[in-house]
């Protein structure tokens, strides 16, 4: 039996001894294993941090155009300007009928060889008289915007030319208000004269035909201010007239009122 024990003993040392060695060159192996997966985690390392260096570059020439974008509102402005460009023709029927029915009728009636030696208005002056004016200045400025309410334009103050002692006036001083109307508004006033304020004066017989002053020119007189539409009654601090003087280019009163009565004129028979 202690010769059995003695031979198993060496080969247990020997087993050992054996493995030794191999656990050792298993370790050195091992070893430089180990070395090169470092060095080749820090050469990927290095790869990969080598592209952010890079990256900056690629980020600042996207952000390079962005500077041109404000000139994209320039093309748009320019498209929506040609919208405000078309205009409406106003038109007034009083200027239409003189045009297509009153012409024709004058040059047949005076053998007008071309359409400019036809009479035809020129202009509308309506003055406004204030006297009061003279003691209270205020009282001008009613006068003045019920003028502008009936012709539709911003009126001029007329001032005294020189002194009269016996009605207090001064030279300079302002004593009324008028306007001149031409083109669409006289057009205008003028329709609104003859169909709309004439007839609403109490027994309107129509206008007198005397009142020409031989070169073409009428002029009409009214009483009140409460005939036009545009004057509020309740408004209406104290009545006043007005003086109505039409300018035509007619070279007699014949061929005025020839043409004042077919622009509709109410002449009194």
């Amino acid at each position: 039996m202690e010769e059995e024990k003695k031979t198993v003993a060496p080969k247990a040392t020997a087993t050992k001894k054996a493995a030794a060695p191999k656990e050792a060159a298993a370790k050195k192996t091992a070893a430089p294993k180990a070395k090169v997966k470092k060095d080749e985690v820090k050469e990927t390392k290095v790869v990969k941090e080598a592209p952010k260096a890079a990256a900056p570059k690629a980020e600042a020439k996207a952000e390079a155009p962005k500077v041109e974008a404000p000139k994209a509102p320039k093309a748009e402005v320019k498209k929506e300007a040609p919208k405000a460009e078309p205009k409406v023709k106003v038109t007034n029927r009083l200027k239409v009928k003189y045009e297509q029915v009153v012409l024709p009728k004058l040059m047949a009636k005076y053998n007008f060889k071309s359409v400019m030696e036809s009479p035809r208005l020129e202009k509308i002056v309506i003055n406004v008289g204030v006297g009061d004016a003279i003691v209270n200045a205020k009282v001008l400025d009613d006068s003045v915007r019920e003028l502008r309410e009936i012709a539709g334009q911003q009126p001029v103050i007329t001032k005294a030319k020189k002194s009269i002692a016996n009605f207090k006036l001064r030279e300079g001083q302002a004593i009324g208000c008028k306007v001149t109307l031409r083109g669409t508004r006289m057009y205008d006033f003028l329709d609104k004269l003859v169909s709309i304020a004439l007839p609403r004066v109490r027994d309107f017989r129509g206008v007198s035909r005397n009142a020409f002053d031989g070169h073409g020119n009428y002029t009409l007189g009214v009483k009140e201010q409460l005939i036009f539409p545009e004057i509020d009654y309740d408004k209406v601090n104290k009545i006043r007239g007005m003086d109505i003087v039409i300018v035509t280019t007619a070279r007699n009163d014949d061929q005025a009122f020839t043409l004042l009565s077919e622009l509709g004129m109410p002449f009194r028979k």
